[in-house]
């Protein structure tokens, strides 16, 4: 199979190219290294299948003609991250928005297959926890620029599911949430990155807000196994897939469990969302997904515990003190 991937250069697409590769596939990267890093994929460069093309997936014309050389497409490509949503709303809403009309224009002339990855932000202020794919979406005001980004995915979603349902055009729809391993940074507010680096180098480990807030993580080998899975099963098209953990942590919790298994003197203090992003900022105070849809159809459950994803976050950056340090596109 040949398979296209926006976005293949930040960390969720760089591992998703791993796989592909490993399994005997052809892989071609679109990526314009905005936010993705040329260090996700050096390793790819010498692989006699592997393809890649710095450009924006704004440039219709090199989309098209990726899009006909490959089988599939997985649309991995936005702007992400709190620091950017909040710092650069217009970007995050065209970049989101503009780049799925594109890729999903071209895809429809061939009929390819095509997975766009959203987020668990859709979900909002919900307080419906666990997030099922057909509960209600309760997003702020649009005067509270931290909803443009689940907006923009929202918009993506109902795009993607009016292209298969008006023009037949197969899709699929994952809501990430939030995925961790090696090669993610925390720059634009990737917390667990930011968290272990602080922790390995003795500095403040810094929360946002009160530390009450919870999240699930995931590692990336689980989000790549139900990526793959969903492409290749017919029936997940049309369809809405919530990919995650269900072990729930807060980030006070958080952050003390990586202090304890980096060994780390650090401080742990708080900062206020105010001070870190401005007035009026939001936040979703639990961030759970129902995982029972998507195990239904291909079995899907996470593998790595808390534990283990934060040890090989820990080790990566032990072990690799020049890591990248730009953002990676998608982090749910």
């Amino acid at each position: 199979m040949r398979v296209l991937i926006t976005g293949g250069a930040g960390f969720i697409g760089s591992h998703l190219a791993d796989a592909y590769l490993d399994r005997g596939d052809e892989v071609f990267i679109l990526d314009d290294l905005s936010t993705g890093s040329i260090d996700n994929i050096r390793h790819l460069r010498a692989r006699p299948k592997f393809h890649y093309v710095i450009e924006s997936v704004h440039h219709a014309s090199t989309v098209a003609e990726l899009v006909d050389q490959c089988d599939v497409v997985f649309h991995l490509a936005a702007a992400v991250g709190v620091k950017l949503i909040v710092e650069s709303p217009v970007r995050t809403i065209e970049t989101n928005v503009h780049g799925a009309e594109v890729v999903l224009a071209a895809a429809n002339k061939k009929k390819k297959k095509v997975l766009l990855a959203s987020t668990s932000e859709v979900y909002g202020l919900s307080e419906d926890v666990p997030f099922r794919e057909d509960g209600n979406l309760v997003l702020g005001a649009t005067s509270k620029g931290r909803w443009s980004y689940a907006c923009s995915k929202a918009i993506d979603e109902f795009l993607a599911l009016a292209y298969w349902r008006e023009r037949k055009l197969p899709t699929v729809l994952v809501r990430l949430f939030n995925t961790v391993g090696p090669r993610q940074t925390g720059q634009y507010g990737m917390v667990v990155p930011t968290f272990v680096k602080q922790a390995l180098t003795g500095r403040p480990i810094t929360i946002y807000g009160d530390g009450a807030q919870s999240r699930c993580f995931t590692d990336v080998s689980d989000v790549i196994a139900a990526l793959v899975g969903l492409m290749d099963h017919p029936g997940a098209v049309g369809e809405v897939y919530n990919i995650g953990s269900t072990e729930e942590v807060t980030i006070r919790q958080l952050a003390e469990r990586v202090r304890t298994l980096t060994d780390s003197t650090s401080e742990i203090v708080h900062i206020p969302y105010e001070q870190a992003y401005g007035d009026g900022f939001e936040d979703m105070p639990r961030r759970v997904p129902d995982l029972s849809k998507i195990h239904a159809l291909i079995g899907y459950q996470p593998r790595k515990s808390l534990d283990q994803i934060l040890g090989g976050v820990i080790d990566f950056f032990r072990d690799a003190p020049t890591a990248p340090t730009r953002p990676e596109p998608i982090a749910g």
